[in-house]
Order: structure tokens, then C-alpha cells, then sequence
């Protein structure tokens, strides 16, 4: 791995422990903040906004022994900063079985930087429903 330059490691933030720790913390604030999961769905921004909200939903079901309700948003559409870019969009497809009409609708991505992605997934949720203005 060190002999590949574009495998090198730039920064360690979290080691794998930190990140279960994290994990189980916002796990238990989503149930505590909603009284459960019942009206709770997360959406994960692909690429490793999908896996952590997998890891969320995962870590939900072993505590409060109900998994919440699952899917994944491309917002590659709604991304205002695509024209900028010198290369073709990767379009993935967004997968959500579910309705999202009053529903407590929980965004989750690896990194928030500016608030481009948020408001580009935001957008896109409003394309598909109309969750719950909590």
C-alpha cells in the first residue's frame, strides 16, 4: 500500500473503535430524539454515505430491536457545481422503497463540508415526498 501513491493514508481521524463509538452514540440520539424508529427512515448519500447509514441502521436494529427504514440518494442531479467539473457525472441510481411523506427523514454522508451536498439531497427528497418539517 505505501508504494501506490494514491493509496497512501493522508490522515487517520477515527480508528475503527472511535468509529463504533460514534456509530453507537448517534445511533442512540436518533432513537432518543424520535421515541424509536417508527416514523424514522435514513437516506444515504452514495457512495460512503450509504455505508455508514447501513452501519446507523444496523447499530438501530441491535439496540432498539426494530431496523429503521433504509435507502440510498444519488443527488448527482441537483448538484449545482457539475457544470464546473471537466468530466461526466457518475449516475447512480437512487433506491427508496418507501414513502417519505411525513416521515422524519435522516441525511446521512461521510463528510459535510459547505452545505452543497445537504441542500442537493434536500432538493431531491422534495422530489420524491414530503417528510415531516421536524
Amino acid at each position: 500500500m505505501a508504494d501506490n501513491p494514491a493509496m497512501r493514508e493522508k490522515a487517520r481521524i477515527m480508528d475503527e473503535q472511535a468509529i463504533v463509538r460514534a456509530v453507537t452514540r448517534i445511533s442512540h440520539e436518533i432513537l432518543e430524539r424520535n421515541e424509536g424508529v417508527d416514523n424514522v427512515v435514513i437516506l444515504g448519500i452514495h457512495r460512503r454515505g450509504a455505508d455508514l447509514a447501513r452501519r446507523l441502521a444496523d447499530r438501530i436494529e441491535e439496540i432498539e430491536g426494530k431496523r429503521a427504514r433504509l435507502g440510498v440518494l444519488d443527488i448527482t442531479h441537483y448538484r449545482d457545481d457539475i457544470d464546473r467539473s471537466h468530466t461526466a457525472p457518475v449516475l447512480r441510481e437512487s433506491s427508496i422503497d418507501f414513502s417519505l411523506d411525513g416521515k422524519i427523514v435522516i441525511i446521512v454522508d461521510d463528510v459535510i463540508y459547505t452545505g452543497r451536498t445537504v441542500r442537493a439531497a434536500i432538493d431531491a427528497i422534495f422530489d420524491l415526498g414530503r417528510p415531516s418539517a421536524v
